[in-house]
């Protein structure tokens, strides 16, 4: 098959560099326990939720209320319950396969494998012991066999051994949510074709809250006004002689070229929710001063370290494990690739906030970053322009 090849003026694009700014932010103070008649109550009622979620682990799915979610693009996440009621349900959720070109920056362009047509795919949202039943469809349009492995799930090669479809098939399996947290899905047929598949954007993230919410780790509440789901991803566009990044008219054209590049391990591009730019200026996200977002942030493929410019995470969970106690008031956090992390910020400044890869170069060389434009009313508490600037006296 012949190339077809897309001349792209060579170098870094000064857009990339255009997001900087912020403020400054503190972290939110936790409150311990006391010891004596307190401690004694703490592990009373420690027992008490415990003999709960062991109620709640022994429903079988067929006992349960069936609900279905409406999937939304990310950076959105669908709507639900931070703290869940009643008996767990059973979470109905559909993921569709596109196979599609999309625009990575200013003529550059990547053939991807979208869930549900957008990179990353979906963030799916439960509680512990909630049952997720999911149908994942890959249209007879499609040239390829797909399937789905959930870091959430046990067993089955976290379900890609049950979920294998061709072009035109579609299938329909179901798991239990055991462990509560931010855990990646993405598409693993086999081989060569994992991590091709993934490096084509195939691959998502689902949250498994706590049954009674998230908690600070000393048994107090932490609650959200917005939610943020920020899927990293790299890719890999070869180059011609020239250096012009190449474009491909068919998925399979693109192949074996592209695995000859992810096989150098240097992504000519790493960017957020899809290409460069696309959480900054029109795109980006909002907040306002006083209100507490969660951050959900996935890389499939690499490590990676979230920073918020002007900000802090409150409480974070690096390892995506909600059952570990948070960290606190953290500047930057890991995530590891193949894992998802969850971090909690209460905004204090008004104005804008950069959220990036604090691999800086990832961030503004190659695309790894986010705009957070904040309302409100500012704080020379925090921070003030003691004196403009002047001459040297």
């Amino acid at each position: 098959m012949k190339n077809e090849q897309q001349s792209i003026e060579h170098g870094v694009d000064t857009n990339r560099r255009q997001f900087l700014g912020g403020s400054v932010g503190a972290g939110l103070v936790g409150l311990g326990l006391a010891s004596g008649l307190m401690a004694s109550q703490a592990n009373a009622t420690t027992a008490g939720t415990k003999a709960k979620s062991d109620r709640m682990a022994n429903y079988t799915a067929d006992q349960l209320e069936r609900v279905k979610q409406e999937l939304v693009p990310p950076p959105f996440v669908p709507k639900h319950d931070q703290v869940a009621s009643g008996k767990p349900k059973v979470i109905e959720v559909r993921l569709e396969v596109e196979e599609k070109q999309i625009e990575l920056e200013n003529g550059v362009y990547a053939w991807v494998c979208a869930f549900n047509g957008s990179v990353p795919g979906p963030l799916i949202v439960c509680h512990q012991h909630d049952y997720v039943e999911l149908t994942l469809v890959n249209p007879k349009t499609n040239v390829l066999s797909h399937n789905i492995d959930l870091h959430s799930a046990t067993g089955a090669m976290g379900g890609g051994e049950l979920t294998l479809v061709a072009p035109g098939q579609e299938v329909t399996f179901r798991f239990k949510a055991t462990k509560a947290g931010t855990f990646v899905y993405h598409c693993a047929p086999g081989g060569i074709m994992i991590p091709w598949h993934v490096a084509m954007g195939m691959h998502g993230a689902i949250m498994v809250l706590p049954r009674e919410g998230l908690s600070d780790g000393d048994g107090n509440p932490l609650h959200y006004d917005r939610a943020y789901y920020i899927g990293e991803a790299d890719f890999y566009v070869p180059k011609d002689a020239q250096g012009n990044y190449k474009r491909y008219n068919q998925l399979m054209e693109s192949m074996e070229e592209v695995l000859n590049t992810m096989k150098t391990l240097l992504p000519s591009h790493i960017v957020f929710n899809g290409g460069v730019g696309a959480l900054t200026g029109k795109q980006a996200l909002n907040a306002r001063v006083g209100e507490s977002v969660l951050f959900i942030h996935s890389q499939a493929n690499r490590d990676t370290r979230p920073h918020i410019i002007g900000g802090h995470g409150d409480y974070v969970w690096p390892a995506g494990s909600f059952a570990d106690r948070p960290q606190r008031d953290l500047e930057t956090w890991m995530v590891a690739g193949g894992s998802a992390a969850a971090a909690l910020y209460t905004f204090r400044q008004p104005g804008l906030h950069a959220y990036v890869n604090h691999n800086l170069i990832e961030a503004i060389m190659k695309g790894a970053a986010a705009h957070i434009k904040v309302d409100g009313e500012w704080d020379d508490n925090l921070m003030v322009q003691v004196r403009k600037p002047s001459a040297i006296a």
